[in-house]
């Protein structure tokens, strides 16, 4: 059972869109992979398997494609966007290992996690390590501007991570409180691959903060629709089946949404559900019932779309090339994906 969130013609648009950015950065690309192999070696053999197993799993690299075009973009035309982009790749390899331990995950991209193959105590320590990795390629590089943007991301996110558990089974969670926990868990990496794509060829405050803004909006939006595609979407797309987030208590926003509109007994079937996890036969299907009565994956499309546009207006500063579309393209494919 699930929501069409949008049409097929929609979905296919979005992965013209994706594709013409992979394009644009293809070979820029190359020097990224490369970086993350050799980077990713350790004598401690569970290490570069370990974390091989995930960088491997088939994800779409696009936090650090949009370094790369957004340094493009801005003129770039050295190397240094490479490393740093196999930073941000890092950072955010780093958070998925973490996560899934925290979460109890068992399934990412449609293969098993680190933590169900190698266990928690190996998946963290592999997550530090590919930390630690990451801010060696920023020393390396040599910009303090660069080591404050990804360095203050990587604090943002681990503070968004620890407020995400004050918010899981909590029906008391309010919109602010969940876009304030996607702000930082989600948008502050997307906004710094974004904002260090200024730095890079050394361009001003005013492309920085527009870069910044893109990143921001563009995080948001992505976290929006995965919220709505963890009702909607196949699992062999997305890697999970329909209502993980349902079934391990998480409050997103269709949920907060569904929540506050909904009647007492409804709310009792919220707390029963989410908060006790106390969940039977029929109840995933109850809540999608819910979810649509009430619009609430609707809306939360919505949201995104609003979010969309201001990440759009942000790149206005920009000159009207093949970067910039591509970066204007990445929006919608991040509102109509389907996985």
């Amino acid at each position: 059972m699930g929501v069409v969130i949008s049409f097929e013609e929609e979905q296919a648009k979005a992965e013209t869109a994706l594709a013409r950015l992979q394009t644009l950065v293809a070979d820029d690309m190359i020097k990224v992979n490369q970086t993350i192999l050799l980077k990713m070696q350790s004598p401690v053999a569970l290490i570069p398997q370990l974390a091989g197993h995930l960088i491997a799993s088939g994800g779409k690299r696009l936090r650090p494609m949009l370094t790369l075009a957004t340094a493009r973009m801005c003129g770039y035309d050295g190397m240094r966007h490479a490393e740093l982009a196999a930073c941000v790749e890092f950072i955010h390899s780093a958070t998925l290992l973490h996560d899934d331990v925290v979460d109890e995950s068992d399934l990412r991209r449609g293969l098993e996690t680190a933590n169900a193959l190698w266990g928690n105590k190996a998946s963290v320590l592999v997550g530090d390590f590919l930390f630690s990795r990451s801010f060696e390629l920023m020393t390396a590089d040599g910009s303090l501007e660069v080591l404050k943007i990804l360095s203050n991301a990587s604090s943002v996110i681990a503070e968004g991570e620890v407020l995400q558990l004050t918010t899981a089974n909590n029906m008391d969670t309010t919109e602010d409180s969940y876009m304030q926990v996607i702000v930082a868990k989600t948008a502050a990496l997307f906004a710094a691959a974004c904002e260090i794509g200024a730095v890079i060829p050394g361009k001003g405050s005013a492309e920085q903060e527009a870069l910044k803004s893109y990143g921001k909006n563009l995080g948001i939006v992505f976290q929006l629709i995965d919220d709505v595609l963890d009702f909607s979407a196949e699992q062999e797309k997305l890697g999970k089946s329909v209502g993980d987030d349902f079934r391990e208590g998480k409050v997103t926003l269709p949920i907060v949404l569904a929540y506050r509109r909904g009647d007492e007994a409804e709310r009792t079937f919220w707390r029963r559900t989410i908060e006790e996890l106390d969940q039977k036969d029929g109840d995933l299907a109850r809540a999608l019932e819910l979810l649509t009565k009430h619009n609430a994956l609707h809306d939360t499309v919505e949201r995104a779309r609003h979010y969309g546009a201001m990440a759009k207006d942000a790149l206005a500063i920009f000159p009207n090339d093949d970067y910039r579309q591509a970066l204007i393209d990445t929006v919608d494919f991040c509102t109509n994906r389907a996985y």
